[in-house]
C-alpha cells in the first residue's frame, strides 16, 4: 500500500477553509497518513505555495515527527510550544506554520502539503533553521513522498 495523507479540513484539490489562513487563526488543519513505508523512522510535513509571485514559499515545514505517529493534530502556529514535532523557520520568517495568504486579486493559489517518510531523523539542523535547510537534509533520507493540494485566493 502506497502512503497516504489526508485532512478532515478540505479534499483533494478543493478549496481551504479560511480558518486555516492568514485571514482565519492561522493555525494548521489536522492531518493522517497511512500506507506507511517499512524502514520509516520519522515524517517531514511542508506546506509549499509554488504560484507565489516571487517563486515558491514556504509555509511550514514540521519535522522528526515519531514515526509511530499517524496523525499530526491542527492547530500549529507560530508560537506553538516544541513538543515531539520540531518546526522551522517559515518564508515569514517566524516559527511554525503559517497559512495561505496570496496577494489580493491573484487567482487562487495552489497548497502543496507534503508528507515525506524518512529513513532517518533531521539531526544537523540548528536553531533558526529554514524550510529550504529542512527539505535540503531529508532528501537524502526519504523512503516515499505524497502530496495533498488545496486552494486559496483573496
Amino acid at each position: 500500500m502506497a502512503l497516504t495523507l489526508a485532512t478532515t479540513a478540505f479534499a483533494e484539490g478543493g478549496g481551504i477553509p479560511q480558518q486555516y489562513t492568514c485571514e482565519g487563526d492561522d493555525r494548521s488543519p489536522p492531518f493522517e497518513w497511512a500506507g506507511v513505508p517499512e524502514g520509516t523512522e520519522s515524517f517531514l510535513l511542508v506546506c509549499d505555495d509554488p504560484d507565489a509571485p516571487g517563486g515558491t514559499f514556504h509555509h511550514w515545514a514540521a519535522y522528526n515527527i515519531p514515526a509511530d505517529r499517524r496523525s499530526l493534530s491542527g492547530g500549529y502556529g507560530p508560537e506553538t510550544p516544541e513538543t515531539d514535532v520540531a518546526q522551522a523557520i517559515n518564508d515569514f520568517r517566524s516559527p511554525g506554520y503559517r497559512g495561505p495568504c496570496p496577494p489580493r486579486g491573484h487567482r487562487p493559489h495552489a497548497y502543496h502539503f507534503r508528507l515525506s517518510a524518512l529513513n532517518g531523523r533531521i539531526t544537523a539542523a540548528g536553531p533558526g533553521a529554514g524550510c529550504v535547510e529542512i527539505q535540503r537534509m531529508a532528501r537524502p533520507l526519504e523512503i516515499e513522498a505524497v502530496e495533498l493540494i488545496g486552494y486559496y485566493g483573496r
